[in-house]
């Protein structure tokens, strides 16, 4: 897991997605223009949450968020996603 110098706000989540799957199951490899966009990845950082709301999430959970969720942004040449909780589905 990556240490990351960002704080989040309010109900905000900083997710770094898992690699993109690079082969298949009968192993036959996917190029990068048919790779599917991961819908898993581990938190790196929180917010403080909602006056009301809580976080349920926490550093180092593994989570699984929607297919467009999030804004894609980039820290020191790798990417994450920020997201706000209420996008990621579950934690596995």
């Amino acid at each position: 897991m990556s240490q990351v110098n960002i704080q989040p706000l309010a109900d905000r989540v900083l997710v770094e997605p898992a690699p993109a799957e690079e082969k298949t199951a009968s192993g036959i490899i996917i190029p990068d223009t048919a790779k599917e966009k991961p819908q898993k990845g581990q938190v790196v950082a929180i917010g403080n949450g909602k006056k009301d709301e809580p976080l349920t999430v926490k550093v180092g959970d593994s989570v699984l968020y929607g297919k467009y969720s999030g804004t894609e942004i980039s820290i020191d040449g790798k990417d994450y996603l920020i997201m706000r909780e209420s996008d990621i589905f579950a934690i596995v």
